[in-house]
């Protein structure tokens, strides 16, 4: 079992991968180049993970107005996890080596949606595996096939019809993930349009570490996010981003600070400028 349905060390991992009861799985990805995560996983990784790949198994690139990252439909999503060999009762793991955020938190909510409890983020990725000095191997991991049925459970999802609502009442904090510059409008290195959701509040993903590149402290990350919230509950908080994969990263850090109940806005802020009618902020 894990000790943490949020993020393990990679310490504890080693552990439980001697063991032999945890399904590992490398999300590195590079919004760039989408097929450098899958070349550095062939490359190297950490022994006897299977690769997960954001825009193939975590996505459905083929959704329009969804934004850039529209969720699985639940058969392909339960496909990818049939051809892993996840199980319920397995514990999971989940690493890349953009500390958490592309796209290991993303895989960590989705397996959350789907019901799996069992699941946590390796704090550091791939990094803090590689400074540990744990073992390291190349090719492809094929595991048995199991057969999986899952169902996401989309009431745990924002979509726009509620957000709109939520935002009319006053009744949400909407919190962006992006960098500060891209939340400005300042620069938009992959959207159409820059700028943000009015009334929408910057929490960049990269606050939630320390300079090593891991999560800070709980109750660090409490008393950042609780002076946010401003005595707002965490079922009040909606996370957003580019397109519903960073902002998983602050629903991590969140529910590793104790505060659980806060959801993702899916869609985010690709799929909010997808209508030209909706409000831009800017500044």
């Amino acid at each position: 079992m894990t000790t943490s349905h949020t993020l393990v060390s990679a310490a504890d991992l080693e552990t439980m991968r001697t063991r032999g009861d945890v399904l590992i799985v490398d999300a590195r990805f590079d919004l760039a180049d989408p097929g450098k995560g899958e070349r550095d996983y062939a490359a190297a990784h950490v022994p006897g993970a299977v690769y997960a790949h954001l825009d193939r198994d975590l996505s459905d690139l083929g959704k329009r107005g969804l934004g850039r990252h529209p969720l699985p439909d639940d058969a392909a999503f339960s496909a990818a996890l049939s051809r892993w060999g996840w199980r319920r009762d397995l514990d999971v793991v989940v690493y890349d080596d953009a500390n958490g955020a592309l796209a290991a938190a993303r895989l960590w909510w989705l397996l959350r949606l789907a019901g799996h409890e069992r699941v946590a983020v390796l704090d550091g990725g791939f990094a803090a595996w590689k400074a540990g000095g744990y073992p390291l191997e190349s090719g492809i991991v094929v595991r048995t096939a199991t057969d999986t049925r899952v169902v996401l459970d989309r009431d745990e999802v924002v979509w726009f019809d509620e957000l709109e609502a939520r935002r009319a009442a006053h009744g949400v904090l909407l919190l962006d993930a992006r960098a500060a510059p891209r939340f400005r409008g300042e620069v938009e290195p992959i959207d159409p349009v820059a700028g943000h959701v009015p009334d929408a509040v910057n929490r960049a993903f990269s606050e939630n570490l320390d300079t090593s590149g891991r999560f800070k402290p709980a109750a660090e990350l409490r008393r950042e996010f609780e002076t946010l919230l401003g005595g707002r509950t965490a079922r009040e908080v909606v996370h957003m981003c580019g397109s519903g994969v960073t902002a998983c990263h602050n629903l991590l850090a969140m529910e590793q600070a104790g505060l659980a109940g806060s959801r993702v806005f899916a869609p985010s802020w690709s799929g909010w400028i997808a209508d030209p009618e909706r409000a831009v902020a800017q500044g």
